[in-house]
């Protein structure tokens, strides 16, 4: 029982290591009080300033909380569960799920040449010819392609480097608001989020500039198509960017390029400015197609051994069913053509409906991608308002840590023509709620 835990050590190092040690053996459960310091010294003959910069230590990693007059006690467990988003009700026009649009999808056929029996892949976990295409893929945009790897998805590439490279109650540098399963898997592996905000050109570099200094260890960015806001890299954000983080070499620096082809921008990616420890993931299901669960990446060669050596412990690899799939998909003519065509549609769908909004007074964040942001004073009110005129968005909570509320829109099915008419709600319930609330 927690009670019968007893902590040791003679260091704020070591004491800090024992209470660590008695939340993962499951001896110190959450919500467990620590000894006050005094009496915590006193039991180990020590400083009371030695048990407290191992309770200050213990906070800083997340492990345990300060509540006032009830004392230092063990942090909560993290959340293993993904907040997800309200299903959506009968009748409306659904703009809240951030996906593609399916008729701008190539079919999804099994390739022609299939995997021989029964035998192991974890002498060659890639496929040659499928390295080779994403070397040329990402290399043209500027990011160094001399180790690359694969992975299920981005999700599944961030979380197992993060999981081998930080411990819990390690501090990551996240976008404010950002993608909610991102800020979700960060909590899940008990790390803790750092919010930085972000704004039309992506992560801001002074608040980056803060996170570090607040010794986060990892920082996850997003060059364009940020999720939910929409930013993208210029050069100069992204020269500015690479300054901040030349002064922390130490820190891991991710790169989530999950939209890349249908993107809207260009990349301007800050692995080319040399960062010791980095790496830039891609995925193409936003592209090619949903279950299309595969990722490539290109990273420094510590990164990339630890991120392999994980896989091989666990999947092993990924499929050479689905690796042959995404090569064909990636090699093909008449697929390249397919996905111009959807980054085009994408680009004008999203500025339609900017333009209308801004025509109306609103504000809209919408520089790439297929989402647009838009602050407002209640999102609660907003998201009910539309619904009443058949649409469906997303609440901005979901993405937010530290930032404003706001609502996201996807645009990625919207016709231009219906672009006015939603546009024209918007400002009616954006009225409307503040009419309500105050304006």
């Amino acid at each position: 029982m927690a009670t019968q835990y007893e902590i040791s050590g003679t260091t704020a190092k070591g004491i800090a290591g024992s209470v660590e040690r008695g939340v993962a053996e499951g001896a110190l459960a959450p919500g467990f009080a620590l000894p006050p310091v005094r009496r915590l010294a006193d039991d180990l003959g020590v400083s009371p300033g030695t048990v407290a910069t191992a309770y200050k230590e213990l906070r800083r990693r997340g492990i345990v909380v300060t509540r006032g007059r009830g004392g230092t006690v063990i942090a909560a467990a993290p959340a293993v569960a993904a907040r997800r988003p309200p299903r959506v009700p009968e009748g409306l026009r659904d703009l809240a799920g951030g996906h593609p649009d399916s008729a701008l999808l190539p079919a999804l056929l099994p390739p022609s040449r299939l995997s021989p029996g029964a035998r192991s892949h974890r002498s060659t976990p890639r496929l040659a010819r499928l390295e080779d295409a994403v070397r040329d893929w990402l290399g043209a945009d500027g990011v160094p392609v001399e180790q690359v790897t694969f992975a299920h998805g981005a999700l599944d590439l961030i979380g197992r480097v993060l999981s081998v490279e930080l411990r819990p109650g390690d501090g990551v540098a996240m976008e404010d608001p950002g993608y909610h399963h991102l800020l979700d898997l960060v909590a899940a592996l008990g790390l803790r989020t750092v919010p930085v905000a972000v704004d039309d050109e992506g992560m801001r570099p002074e608040a980056l500039r803060g996170a570090l200094r607040g010794g986060v260890r990892a920082v996850v960015l997003s060059p364009r198509a940020q999720n939910p806001y929409g930013g993208c890299f210029s050069v100069a954000r992204r020269d500015a960017l690479a300054e901040v983080l030349r002064d922390a070499p130490e820190v891991l620096v991710m790169e989530n390029d999950h939209a890349s082809e249908v993107a809207g921008a260009a990349l301007h990616t800050v692995t080319a400015a040399g960062p010791a420890r980095w790496v830039h993931v891609r995925t193409v299901s936003k592209f090619l197609g949903t279950d299309l669960r595969w990722a490539a990446a290109a990273c420094d060669p510590v990164t990339l051994a630890r991120h392999d050596g994980r896989l091989l412990l666990t999947s092993g690899w990924v499929s050479h069913l689905l690796q042959e799939t995404v090569l064909g998909l990636l090699t093909d003519g008449g697929t390249r053509a397919l996905v111009a065509r959807a980054r085009e549609t994408y680009e004008l769908r999203r500025t339609a409906l900017a333009g209308e909004l801004a025509a109306r007074g609103v504000t809209a964040h919408a520089a790439s991608g297929m989402n647009l942001w838009v602050p407002v004073r209640d999102e609660s009110a907003v998201v009910n308002g539309l619904r009443s005129y058949g649409w469906w968005v997303a609440a901005g909570a979901r993405f937010r840590l530290a930032s404003g509320p706001g609502v996201r829109i996807t645009t990625a099915g919207l016709e231009p023509a219906d672009a006015a008419r939603l546009a024209s709600d918007f400002a009616t319930v954006l009225g409307e709620s503040e009419a309500t609330y105050g304006g």
